[in-house]
């Protein structure tokens, strides 16, 4: 991250107006002489790049390939809620003990960073981005820079953070290798780092997907235009080896598998790929506009919704924890650390897989069995059970009745598809204390 003059702080928990500059600073969350520093960047972190009709940050022009205009703000913010959906509401897995400093890359619109600000309030969050797209009206622990983590010094002392962060990162860095070593040698000894990422191509089970299958080819050429810009997409699978390679210990792999559209039979999972679909399609002309015609894209599109071909994308999520030469050493990579690991300190029952009426906790199936996930019209007895509070019907109305689990006990929420009404519902029912709009 460079050094404090190339940062922009654009929001924090204040809520006071900047003072003596008129700029979007918020001047109560820096200094005077980082004031007067950051002023001159502040018309590259402002002025946007322009091309086909979308928007692209200015500040290091050019290093990320996808666009940061409120349409993609829109749609980050829909992406969080379904991998929120998707996790069952956890918003980390690595387990987490009260900590003070959290550290998010890449957090786009923020939302991430909202939610932990708003449930470890005694914990400073420092959430960074090349975009000035964050709300400013956020949790008091809450700080949105404008950096790059891709810069060799982070402007922290080493050993500074309980728990780096960094979600869907993959098209954003030559070689997130460094990411992570950085991620290592700015965590504390003891504290912990987490990446989930998407893995492309799309999967398939039971051999619906042919391999002339648009969306798949899509994926392809994806891959091959983004290797070519130096920026490569399929990261996820690595992770493990990565995190291991640079020191972490107690390093686990969690693989949850996302449906690409409504082909599943179990409600959750039939839910769950309308989601991820809806965000693919939202998201498909700001991943490849620069690159592909839109003739093509059209082909794509109607591949996305096919329910005739049951593919789905993989999620792989990987944490690990710093060695403290203070204390033994106890490493448990072989343990589970199941999805319940957060939630106002209550674990919840993990998905599990229930096959000819035995159910099988996940924890306890080794970490590389590949479960085939069922379908309709079935002609596999395995069911997916998961979450009875998540497990809900999916109506015919454009509208569906999602039950979450808050602290208050489960709520049943409107949850149209439109994504800009989905985020603002869920993040207002879990207390966060944003008010922006899309």
């Amino acid at each position: 991250m460079a050094t404090h003059e190339s940062n922009s702080t654009v929001g924090s928990g204040s809520k006071t107006s900047s003072q003596g500059c008129d700029t979007p600073i918020d001047a109560d969350s820096l200094s005077g002489s980082e004031i007067c520093s950051t002023v001159s960047v502040t018309g590259d972190v402002w002025r946007f790049e322009k091309e086909n009709g979308r928007t692209y940050h200015g500040y290091r022009a050019g290093v990320y390939y996808y666009p940061n205009d409120s349409s993609e703000a829109e749609r980050l913010e829909y992406q969080s809620c379904v991998i929120d959906f998707a996790l069952h509401g956890a918003l980390h897995l690595a387990p987490l003990s009260d900590p003070i400093t959290i550290l998010d890359i890449g957090t786009g619109t923020g939302a991430w960073a909202i939610q932990m600000g708003d449930l470890y309030p005694n914990a400073t969050i420092e959430a960074t981005d090349l975009s000035p797209i964050q709300p400013t009206n956020v949790p008091d622990n809450v700080q949105f820079i404008i950096d790059d983590a891709a810069e060799e010094d982070w402007a922290v002392p080493e050993n500074h953070y309980d728990y780096i962060h960094t979600r869907v990162m993959m098209g954003c860095f030559e070689d997130f290798r460094e990411i992570i070593r950085r991620g290592f040698k700015y965590t504390k000894p003891g504290g912990w780092m987490e990446s989930l990422e998407c893995m492309h191509p799309p999967y398939c089970d039971d051999g619906t997907m042919p391999d002339d299958w648009p969306f798949k080819e899509w994926t392809k050429t994806m891959d091959e235009a983004a290797m070519n810009a130096g920026r490569p997409l399929r990261i996820a699978t690595r992770l493990k080896k990565w995190y291991t390679e640079v020191g972490f210990e107690d390093v686990h792999e969690r693989v949850i598998k996302i449906p690409i559209n409504r082909w599943p039979r179990d409600p959750h999972l039939k839910q769950l790929g309308t989601y991820w679909a809806e965000n693919l399609l939202a998201g498909l002309q700001g991943f490849t506009l620069a690159l592909f015609s839109r003739i093509y894209l059209v082909k794509v599109r109607k591949s996305i919704t096919d329910p005739n071909v049951h593919a789905y994308t993989k999620v792989y999520t990987v944490w690990g924890r710093k060695p403290d030469p203070s204390k033994p050493s106890t490493n448990s990579a072989n343990k589970s650390n199941d999805l319940g690991l957060k939630t106002n300190g209550d674990v919840s029952q993990p998905t599990h897989i229930d096959q000819s009426a035995v159910s099988v906790p996940a924890s306890v199936l080794p970490e590389d069995v590949d479960t085939p996930m069922p379908f309709a019209p079935a002609t596999i007895s395995d069911s997916y059970v998961c979450s009875e509070a998540l497990a809900v019907p999916l109506p015919a109305s454009p509208t569906m009745a999602l039950s979450w689990e808050t602290s208050t006990g489960p709520e049943d929420i409107p949850l149209p598809v439109s994504p800009t009404s989905f985020c603002r519902q869920h993040i207002g029912n879990r207390h966060i204390q944003n008010s922006h709009s899309i």
